[in-house]
């Protein structure tokens, strides 16, 4: 029988490779998770660095982060895995589910095909906008948005909202510079989103990091589901899902309030 590595207040984390544990589970309503990239540079040897080499950026944090497993594939491998886990993923999805899965620039491409090779009807991307100041590329543009990647499984229905209601079609949320996960995610960030659709009730996220995805569920009173490959990550979001309460969750600034302070900056 599978065991949680840790359960408390709806939310449950798994410690192992996501592709083992995913056919265990039961039905969900949502799959957000932020795999990795598998980029991080340029070149193959470039992809091939530790992660703590190639992430870590001075002007966003000072910390040092632990290393994580699976990111130096190739385009072509690459590929292949994201289908190998999103085909265990829709499999226990409800009909009209979604799945939203984070990428930067260099591998958007491969997470589009996979979506569908997997069996997921292919919704677009949503940009996240990180702010004006981050990621300069003298001469040419910021590298300061990354994109979630949609599928639905089976056709999308209006939901309990109004018909007549439509969702921005950008986030925007600044980098946390406190983050315990070497790529890891703002909290606001998944909230903004989760927020989006009350009919999400159950999340899962197949790489949960330091558990930024159970921990905005959390906050929404909404279940959650997660899984960690490297134990040292689960320990830490172990310790900040025992340490949260929805008391602490700060609504999302409207985005045309944040537009405009960009537009200022």
């Amino acid at each position: 029988m599978l065991k949680p590595y840790y359960e408390e207040d709806g939310s449950v984390l798994y410690h192992g490779d996501c592709r083992e544990i995913l056919p265990e589970l039961g039905p969900v309503d949502l799959v957000l998770t932020d795999p990795p990239y598998s980029s991080g540079g340029m070149y193959r040897s470039d992809r091939a660095l530790p992660t703590s080499s190639k992430y870590q950026i001075s002007h966003e944090t000072n910390r040092s982060y632990g290393t994580f497993s699976g990111d130096n594939r190739d385009q072509r491998s690459f590929e292949k895995w994201c289908d190998s886990w999103m085909s265990q993923a829709i499999r226990i999805t409800r009909e009209g589910g979604v799945l939203a899965c984070f990428i930067d620039w260099r591998n958007i491409a491969s997470v589009v095909d996979s979506v569908q090779i997997a069996g997921w009807v292919y919704r677009g991307i949503l940009p996240w906008y990180k702010g004006s100041d981050q990621r300069p590329y003298k001469g040419w543009f910021r590298r300061n948005v990354e994109y979630i990647v949609l599928g639905s499984c089976g056709a999308i229905d209006a939901g309990p909202e109004s018909s007549e209601s439509c969702n921005d079609g950008l986030i925007i949320c600044r980098v946390d510079s406190d983050k315990l996960h070497q790529t890891g995610k703002p909290i606001n960030l998944f909230t903004a989103f989760l927020e989006s659709r009350s009919d999400w009730q159950v999340i899962l996220d197949p790489f949960c990091g330091s558990a930024s995805t159970l921990i905005a569920a959390k906050l929404l009173n909404r279940a959650a589901i997660g899984i960690e490959i490297e134990e040292s990550y689960c320990e830490i979001a172990a310790n900040r899902l025992r340490n949260t309460t929805p008391s602490l969750f700060t609504p999302k600034r409207p985005q045309a309030e944040q537009l405009k302070l960009e537009a200022v900056a």
